[in-house]
């Protein structure tokens, strides 16, 4: 039985726009990380995200939930902004994006004069996977796993 190898054209199969699409929805994941409206949509129904501090939460709903319990406590003061590493594509409608996430802690001593609980890293390794739904690319799974050290 003969099989035929695809050739490396057959794998750049991706256009610029989609490229484009998938950096945009990543770039809104960042700038929209106080706003929940913005942020909630860009991401599946079905999502399953692990936060900074291993936190797992599944489902948009839970997620949309967990940011207005975030941003209604001193994690609001943890601002976070992202450096692209790679974007990889499974098929046509599903895409890895490799990212560092480098993390900037703003929280303010408790009123109380009690000092906040450092974070453990500065800086983290984000990979999203993408499906495209139609026309639109959304978040599907999000890991960050801190860079200790």
């Amino acid at each position: 039985m003969r099989t035929e190898r695809p050739t490396a054209e057959a794998f750049d199969v991706t256009p610029a726009a989609e490229v484009a699409a998938i950096r945009q929805v990543v770039a809104h994941a960042s700038e929209f990380q106080d706003d929940v409206e913005r942020f909630i949509p860009l991401f599946t129904a079905d999502t399953t995200v692990v936060n900074f501090g291993g936190r797992r939460v599944a489902g948009r709903d839970t997620l949309a939930d967990a940011m207005r319990q975030a941003l209604a406590s001193p994690l609001a003061d943890v601002v976070t902004t992202l450096e692209e590493e790679d974007i990889r594509f499974l098929r046509d409608d599903v895409a890895i994006v490799a990212s560092i996430k480098h993390v900037s802690d703003r929280r303010q001593p408790e009123a109380d004069g009690e000092s906040v609980a450092p974070l453990h890293a500065s800086s983290g390794r984000l990979t999203h996977v993408l499906v495209k739904e139609g026309d639109t690319w959304r978040i599907t799974s999000s890991q960050t796993t801190p860079i200790l050290g």
